[in-house]
């Protein structure tokens, strides 16, 4: 098992998040896709957390990431929804007019142990096989 360190800490913080848009409305699509995936990408890193796995579905998003714990699942998420809605809106106007957020205010969060994970990537991997 693979172990991260900084500092006085060593850690394994795995997390299978999945949110969704407003309304769970399937705007997730074409150009908003690809650049939904670059911005969860470099939000992590500039935070150094590690996306492992990411599939974004039309109504929703899972990604599967190792977060430091000192900063938190849960600062990286809103971190992440909070720079995507606002890129995204500011990019893709016809999102701003179909939505009062683009997010809703929630989100689902599962600890992730060492032999389940590839379970895991691979069942987010087949989220787009499944929907075919």
């Amino acid at each position: 098992m693979g172990y991260k360190s900084h500092k006085n800490v060593v850690y394994s913080c795995k997390y299978h998040v999945v949110w969704c848009p407003k309304y769970r409305r399937p705007v997730l699509v074409n150009g908003v896709v690809k650049r939904l995936k670059r911005i969860i990408l470099d939000a992590a890193k500039d935070r150094g957390a590690e996306v492992m796995e990411l599939e974004v579905r039309p109504d929703h998003v899972h990604l599967l990431i190792e977060v430091d714990p000192q900063y938190g699942v849960h600062r990286m998420i809103r971190r992440i929804k909070g720079r995507s809605s606002h890129i995204l809106r500011r990019e893709f106007p016809r999102l701003a007019t179909r939505l009062p957020t683009l997010w809703s205010h929630s989100y689902f969060v599962s600890t992730v142990g060492g032999s389940p994970r590839g379970a895991l990537k691979q069942y987010i991997e087949n989220q787009k096989r499944s929907e075919r």
